[in-house]
C-alpha cells in the first residue's frame, strides 16, 4: 500500500469493504455489551423524555445495535455497502439505510443519535462540523446526540495493541500501529496488520492503513455548541477502554422551558 496519507473517510480501508466479512472475528459482537449498556444508562440520564428511537450514524457491523434494539427502535446508517449486509444479518428487525454522515437528511428526528467510532474518520473541522450538523438535524428536542472518538489531541499517545479471534473454522489475529504523521494536519494514523487464516488452515498477512482525525476537546465542544447543542463531556466507564482520561462527547437538543 502506499504511504500517501489517504484523508477521505473510508478511501483506501478494506476492513470495511472486501475484508468486511472478518469484522466479527475483529470485534466479536460479545465485546459490545458492557459498552451498549453505558449508551443506554447516558441517553434515559440525559434525554428529557422517555428514549424510544436511536439513528446510528457509521453503525458498522451493528454491535452495538444489537443491544440497544432491545429498547430503541433502529435506524441505521452507514456508507459502505459491505457493512450494511453485516448489519442486516445481525439486526434484521432494524431499519438500514446508505448513507454518509457528513451529509445524509432523512427528513425525521430520533430520540438518540449515535456517532460510534466512525466519527475519528473525519480528518478535517469542516467534515467532522457536517456530522455534528447531521446529528442536530436528527435530534428531535429533549433529545441527545452522542460522539464517541477515539481519541483526542489532548490524550493521544502513539501505541500499540493487538487482539482477534476465532470462529467457524476461521480466525483473525491483528497487530495494530498508531502514530502521528509529520504532515502538520489534524491526524494520526493507525496501521494494521491482519493474519487471515481461512477453513484449509492457509494464512493470509494483509496491511490495512487507517487515517484519523486529532483535534482538540475545546474543538469538540465548541462545535457541538455552535450546531445548536449544549455540550457536554463525560468520562468514558467501562471496561473496553482502558487508556486513561478518554471521554465522549453529548450534544443535549433541550425542550426550552424543561428541565429533565
Amino acid at each position: 500500500m502506499s504511504d500517501k496519507l489517504e484523508t477521505t473517510p473510508g478511501q483506501g480501508i478494506r476492513l470495511y469493504r472486501d475484508l468486511a466479512d472478518w469484522y466479527q472475528l475483529l470485534t466479536p459482537v460479545e465485546d459490545y455489551a458492557e459498552e451498549a449498556a453505558f449508551y443506554r444508562r447516558l441517553f434515559e440520564t440525559h434525554c428529557q423524555l422517555p428514549p424510544r428511537t436511536l439513528l446510528d450514524l457509521g453503525s458498522g457491523g451493528g454491535h452495538n445495535a444489537a443491544y440497544l434494539k432491545a429498547t430503541l427502535a433502529c435506524t441505521l446508517v452507514d456508507l459502505e455497502p459491505a457493512m450494511l449486509t453485516l448489519n442486516r444479518q445481525l439486526n434484521p428487525e432494524c431499519e438500514h439505510i446508505l448513507g454518509d454522515m457528513r451529509s445524509i437528511r432523512l427528513g425525521r428526528t430520533f430520540d438518540n443519535v449515535l456517532v460510534h467510532d466512525a466519527v475519528s474518520y473525519m480528518t478535517t473541522r469542516a467534515d467532522l462540523a457536517s456530522t455534528i450538523a447531521t446529528a442536530f438535524a436528527h435530534t428531535a428536542p429533549g433529545g441527545v446526540a452522542m460522539f464517541d472518538p477515539d481519541y483526542v489531541s489532548g490524550t493521544f499517545e502513539p501505541g500499540t495493541g493487538s487482539g482477534g479471534s476465532d470462529g467457524k473454522g476461521r480466525a483473525l489475529r491483528f497487530f495494530e500501529w498508531r502514530w502521528i504523521s509529520d504532515t502538520g494536519k489534524e491526524m494520526y494514523v493507525t496501521d494494521m496488520a491482519f493474519l487471515l487464516r481461512d477453513e484449509a488452515g492457509a494464512v493470509e498477512v494483509i496491511h490495512d492503513r487507517h487515517v484519523m482525525g486529532l483535534f482538540p476537546r475545546t474543538v469538540w465542544l465548541d462545535m457541538i455548541a455552535a450546531a445548536g447543542f449544549e455540550p457536554i463531556a463525560i468520562p468514558f466507564e467501562h471496561s473496553s477502554h482502558t487508556e486513561s482520561g478518554h471521554e465522549l462527547f453529548l450534544g443535549l437538543r433541550r425542550i426550552p422551558g424543561r428541565r429533565i
